[in-house]
């Protein structure tokens, strides 16, 4: 197995509440990072981490909007600890990303939604090619079912046209035949809307 050379953070952004800024610090307690927490004069918190060899740290900068902190991010890392850190908390805190894993001969590109990986693309001196893409199965399977009624609807409005036309041919009272017309020019109006 190839050996990732480096984690490159091209675009990430959290947003927390106060309660789950204080879980962030603690959750790095948990992956045995070094943390330090600066308090700035607008109530922005500054986090630096540093893995615990000493060997690389990260400024994050959540800036304070209204009741949420916010920290848009681009960092390079190379050592595993502080890595697999940050890959943890993005999926933990619900964190939106796009993630570059380098190796010696490609890269991998991870689009993470919400602290999801929803794409993983592998780039190469070839080209690009997609590994990985969430497919929502449930929104699809809503979405065909929504267009199953729909259609059940149209056959039926076609047969309500159809019988209509049947008994309009059949009448000679012209008092019943603008009815019918009538009847007909709403249908007709309710065909066209299910149709478009």
């Amino acid at each position: 197995m190839a050996e990732r050379l480096a984690t490159q953070y091209v675009k990430a952004k959290l947003q927390l509440s106060s309660e789950e800024m204080s879980q962030f610090v603690r959750f790095f307690e948990d992956q045995q990072i070094h943390y330090g927490v600066k308090v700035l004069e607008n109530g922005s918190q500054e986090v630096v981490l540093e893995d615990l060899a000493g060997r690389e740290e990260i400024r994050l900068v959540f800036e304070r909007q209204h009741d949420n902190y916010v920290c848009e991010l681009s960092c390079r890392l190379v050592h595993p600890g502080l890595t697999n850190a940050m890959r943890k908390a993005i999926a933990a805190f619900r964190g939106d990303a796009i993630v570059n894993r380098i190796y010696s001969n490609y890269t991998m590109i991870y689009h993470y939604d919400k602290g999801q990986v929803r794409r993983i693309v592998e780039s190469n001196q070839n080209g690009t090619r997609v590994v990985f893409e969430h497919k929502d199965t449930l929104g699809q399977l809503e979405r065909q079912f929504r267009s199953q009624l729909v259609e059940h609807e149209i056959k039926m409005v076609q047969g309500a046209i159809n019988e209509l036309l049947d008994i309009r041919n059949q009448t000679a009272d012209p008092c019943q035949i603008r009815e019918i017309d009538e009847r007909l020019r709403q249908l007709t109006h309710q065909l066209f809307v299910l149709e478009a």
